[in-house]
This record gives structure tokens, C-alpha cells and sequence, in this order.
């Protein structure tokens, strides 16, 4: 065999469900240079039906499988719980069981939603879960699914997740900006807006050190970019000081949803920096390579 050929060989085939998702299309890319990626959107893995996940990974038998797929229509997950626990929680937990039969090792993406958002601490991954809302209440389940599924599995909780297109906080305060004249936006939910190529970048990373050096690091992780803000300040860093529009900060109260929202949801990141070595930039720099880089790929919606 040639060099090349076996370079070929040796490279690990990767499942990422979710391709057509915020997420899942920059992991699908990200991960491109390090395996043969096999991406799924919802069309081709629906991760509402048991026996078809259970098909599709006996047929494409990855070595990894990233699972970026979620239900996240956080409002509509109270009217439509179990659609959400299909996706959220019992999906994962047989992915999970599937990566472990086959031997392979499976990253998972979780919520800061997990958290009921009482303590204004960052929060690091032992502190005590309690989700406000149907939608975080379904990922934890999924996240303890994946754990107790026993195969090797990363699992890691993230935030506030954008793109420059698709349907997302930034797109809709940009949308919204050229059809009014004022934006009211709730100032009192604090967290940390995470840019999607920067997470998919930071997998990336992981999965270029090799997935056996990975796998002696499995466990719950928190990754996020560092500092915090609230919607409104998000929404002024979009818009920046130059805005037409006028952006009024209001009190979650004055804009009621379905689902509850946590207060203070700010992840601790470092443990995920003691174990790799490394931390995702201040979210304002993000935003700043995001909103300069209008590349990313369109997910459907």
C-alpha cells in the first residue's frame, strides 16, 4: 500500500447529525481536514425515530459521532414536550448506546439551560442542576443518557449559540433593525453569546490531537467563550453605537414567554482549560471575526 493510501486508511470516518444546524454545518467543515466526515441533516437522520438512528450508525459505522442535532425551539418545546424529549433525551441516549457497541466515542452539546439560573456565579460542572423550561430539562436527560449509556463520550455544555446567517439572535436583531425604529431587549438574563465556527473550531482542535488521547479525557465539559453580558448589551455590540435603531433595555417580566428564561446562566470554563490547555477568546472578539466574516454557511431552516 502507498503512503497516501494509508493515510487514507487511517484517517477516522466522523458522523455529525444536526448538518444543516448553526452548529453542525461548521463542525461538518471544521472536521473535513481530520476524517471522512458523513454529515446528516434531519431529512437524512431524523433523531424523532429510534430504529433509524439505529440503522444509520450500523451502516456508516463511524469511529466518532458529533452529535450537534437538537430540538431548540425553546417556547415551542412547552406545548410540544415530548417532540422535545425525542430529540433531546432519548435520542442521545441511543446514540450513546450504539458508539459504545460499536467501540467508538461519541461529543455530545448540552445547555446552559440546564441551570435554573438563581446563583450569580459562574457555574462549573458540579453545580446542582434545575431547568427552568421543558427544552432544558429534555438535555439534561440527554446528557445523562449519554453518561449512563457507560461507552466513551465527551459531553459539553455550551451557550447562547449564533451565526452570521440562519435564524438566530444576531440575524433577527440585524432583521428587526432595518424594520423599526426601536428594539426593546431583555436586560436582566445573563450569559455568554457563543459564535458557532469558534466552537466548531475548538472540537477541531481536540479531534486533530486524536481520538484515542481524547478518549482518555472523557467527561462533562463546559465550553464557552469568556465574559458575559445580557440580550441587550448582546444586541448593542451587534448593532454597535453607530445604530439607527434605538435599543430600549426591559425586564423579562415586560416581555413574557412561554418558556422561563435563567436570570444568570454563565458557564465556568476551567476545567475545560486545565484539560486541554487552552480557552475560547472574550465573545466580543468573536462577535467582531463574525460579523467581519459573512462566509459562514447557510443552514435551512
Amino acid at each position: 500500500m502507498t503512503t497516501a493510501g494509508a493515510t487514507r486508511r487511517r484517517r477516522p470516518r466522523i458522523l455529525v447529525t444536526g448538518a444543516a444546524g448553526q452548529l453542525g454545518s461548521e463542525l461538518s467543515a471544521a472536521l473535513g481536514p481530520l476524517g471522512d466526515v458523513v454529515a446528516f441533516d434531519r431529512s437524512g437522520l431524523d433523531l424523532a425515530h429510534p430504529d433509524g438512528i439505529v440503522a444509520v450508525l450500523r451502516e456508516v459505522a463511524p469511529a466518532l459521532v458529533v452529535n450537534a442535532a437538537a430540538y431548540t425551539a425553546v417556547d415551542r418545546a412547552e406545548a410540544e414536550p415530548e417532540a422535545a424529549y425525542a430529540v433531546n433525551a432519548r435520542a442521545p441516549g441511543i446514540l450513546a448506546a450504539e458508539t459504545k457497541r460499536a467501540g467508538a466515542m461519541m461529543i455530545h452539546f448540552s445547555t446552559d439551560y440546564v441551570f435554573d439560573g438563581a446563583s450569580r456565579e459562574p457555574r462549573d460542572e458540579s453545580a446542582p442542576t434545575g431547568p427552568l423550561n421543558v427544552y432544558g430539562a429534555s438535555k439534561l436527560e440527554g446528557e445523562r443518557a449519554v453518561q449512563a449509556a457507560g461507552g466513551v463520550a465527551l459531553v459539553f455544555r455550551t451557550s447562547w449559540v449564533y451565526a452570521a446567517t440562519g435564524r438566530n439572535f444576531l440575524t433577527t436583531i440585524e432583521r428587526l433593525a432595518t424594520e423599526r425604529d426601536e428594539l426593546r431587549v431583555v436586560d436582566d438574563q445573563h450569559g455568554t453569546p457563543n459564535w458557532s465556527r469558534e466552537l466548531a473550531r475548538a472540537i477541531a482542535t481536540l479531534v486533530a490531537r486524536g481520538l484515542p488521547w481524547l478518549a482518555e479525557r472523557r467527561g462533562l465539559y463546559h465550553l464557552s467563550a469568556q465574559g458575559a453580558t445580557t440580550w441587550y448589551g448582546f444586541a448593542r455590540a451587534i448593532l454597535g453605537d453607530a445604530a439607527r435603531v434605538r435599543i430600549v433595555p426591559i425586564a423579562s417580566a415586560d416581555y413574557p414567554t412561554p418558556a422561563r428564561r435563567p436570570a444568570w446562566s454563565i458557564l465556568d470554563t476551567r476545567r475545560f482549560k486545565a484539560t486541554f490547555g487552552f480557552e475560547l477568546a472574550p465573545w466580543t472578539e468573536a462577535l467582531r471575526e463574525c460579523l467581519r466574516d459573512r462566509t459562514a454557511v447557510q443552514p435551512s431552516s
